[in-house]
């Protein structure tokens, strides 16, 4: 059976309107998960906030000055 037998795309046009199918789905698809995990990061995830985090953790600064330098990096 020749479903495309007289038409001008032939099976080579089948076959590369596949490709761009599966091309263009691929793309939202990792669109969709790029968008996804920007919404999951919280307000404090920066560099400087887990910088912090890190040194409160060391025992390098104690809870009241993380929460003023905190306080500090949120207003801005």
């Amino acid at each position: 059976m020749h479903w495309f037998y007289g038409t001008p795309m032939g099976w080579g046009g089948m076959v590369m309107m596949t490709l761009y199918s599966l091309l263009f789905l691929g793309g939202l698809t990792a669109l969709a998960v790029v968008l996804s995990q920007r919404r999951t990061h919280t307000p404090h995830s920066g560099t400087a906030t887990r910088i912090l985090e890190e040194r409160l953790a060391r025992g390098e600064i104690d809870t009241e000055e993380f929460d003023r330098v905190r306080r500090t990096l949120d207003s801005r």
